[in-house]
């Protein structure tokens, strides 16, 4: 579980600080390393050594939203589903977390080793 604490304005211009949460689970690295050929690592790895910008967004677009959900008042689930990634999608939360991601290469590795299972 990977927590991200972002500090945004929402649209009515009130200044918020959230934490959301972001996970894979060993299934669903599984089913993206299938996914492609050669599997994701070496998909990354193809993407980052061609400097192919779309691509790069795209892939963080994908992880980010794959990857974000909402956990259970209990614990024993991690809720993500469309409706989950659409409402954040539409939030500067998120579009401050994409900027972060796709102009900071630390934060970037940092984001993509805590949302991986261990």
């Amino acid at each position: 579980m990977h927590i991200e604490t972002i500090t945004y304005k929402d649209f009515n211009g009130v200044e918020r600080k959230e934490d959301f949460y972001f996970n894979l689970t060993k299934a669903e690295v599984t089913e993206m390393e299938l996914s492609e050929d050669g599997g994701l690592t070496n998909l990354l790895n193809r993407i980052v050594a061609s400097q192919d910008s779309k691509k790069i967004v795209e892939i963080f677009k994908h992880l980010i939203l794959s990857s974000y959900g909402e956990k259970s008042l209990d614990g024993k689930r991690f809720v993500k589903n469309k409706e989950l990634r659409e409402g954040f999608s539409q939030t500067e939360a998120y579009s401050n977390l994409f900027m972060e991601l796709a102009t900071n290469a630390e934060a970037a590795e940092a984001f993509i080793k805590g949302i991986l299972p261990l």
